[in-house]
């Protein structure tokens, strides 16, 4: 059972090599199952591979024009054209603060729901949410840069989002360092340049990237060079294009994001065991009524696609 991952991975590699060469249908699917945080021998990577594979023929991996944080603004015009309204700039400690609304969903962890309503849940449920699992972190470097990334394959010269990791058994061999407490010397590396689609990120001429590796949860290593050594490896003179890098490792994700606990941007381990039960067997409600829990810590977890909030509005919907 422990090898569901790798050996599902490699029966539809060996499937898509009728169009593609058998070693790069390995590898990417590797890449896709990375995406998982999970190591590849993990049966949930393999889902994950498949489905991110049929999205990509499917629609693509789109980007926002402008940048993502227009997906945020176009969703805050939706509510306020709505008679909704949005407060920020204010943090919330406890639900005490927000009394006298019927409902309430939370876009955290189960971290800081017991932060915030520790004192209100029942015992039983406050011990399920100090039992969830928070997996791998993520070190991120941001680039900006004076040209498009010289990637040796003219293929990933389009690409909005190319994996950066060798072979199928590199990939592998990364991911699974990282759930061992240590890290790669040539980490599996996601690089994104939406300004290969999009030159409104960039001012004329130039462009920008970013790209992120699996460290372990909560680690202090820099993976800057690591990173951009990997880089290099397959797109030599990426380092003469860097007009200027911001790097981020987990404690630096955490402070802007508490729900990033240890860097962990997928909201807690996705295997078999969290995948359907995230945070625990209630899914969005929790005892407390008119309480929700909105966050990538639950399904279907990590991953912008807003699903978690979609069904946890329904199920609050559901009992008003």
């Amino acid at each position: 059972m422990a090898r569901f991952g790798i050996d599902a991975l490699r029966s539809a590699a060996t499937v898509a090599s009728a169009r593609f060469r058998g070693v790069r249908a390995q590898a990417l699917f590797a890449g896709l199952a990375a995406h998982s945080t999970l190591r590849l021998d993990m049966p949930p990577s393999a889902a994950v591979a498949l489905l991110l594979g049929a999205m990509a023929h499917a629609v693509g991996w789109p980007f926002a024009e402008g940048g993502a944080g227009r997906l945020a603004t176009t969703l805050a015009s939706e509510l306020a054209s709505l008679g909704g309204e949005i407060i920020t700039n204010r943090t919330v400690t406890s639900l005490g603060e927000l009394q006298g609304a019927r409902t309430i969903l939370c876009d955290v962890t189960p971290r800081q729901l017991l932060g915030l309503a520790g004192g209100a849940l029942p015992a039983r449920y406050r011990q399920a949410l100090s039992r969830y699992r928070y997996g791998p972190g993520v070190f991120k470097v941001d680039w900006a840069l004076s040209e498009a990334i010289p990637w040796r394959a003219g293929a990933c010269r389009k690409a909005g989002t190319v994996h950066v990791g060798g072979t199928f058994e590199e990939v592998a061999s990364a991911e699974a360092l990282v759930w061992e407490g240590r890290t790669s010397e040539r980490p599996f590396v996601l690089v994104t340049q939406p300004t290969v689609c999009d030159a409104s990120r960039a001012p004329t001429g130039r462009h920008t990237a970013w790209g992120y590796c699996h460290v372990p949860h909560g680690a202090t290593l820099d993976m800057t060079s690591r990173i951009e050594e990997q880089i290099e490896r397959f797109a030599p003179g990426f380092r003469d294009t860097i007009l200027a890098r911001h790097a981020s490792g987990p404690a630096d994700l955490e402070r802007r994001n508490p729900n990033l606990v240890g860097g962990d941007i997928a909201g807690g381990v996705m295997d078999l065991r969290q995948l359907f039960a995230r945070p625990t067997w209630r899914g969005y409600q929790t005892p407390v009524a008119g309480l929700y829990v909105c966050s990538s810590s639950t399904p279907p977890g990590g991953g912008v696609h807003g699903m978690c909030g979609y069904h946890a509005a329904q199920a609050a919907l559901r009992v008003r």
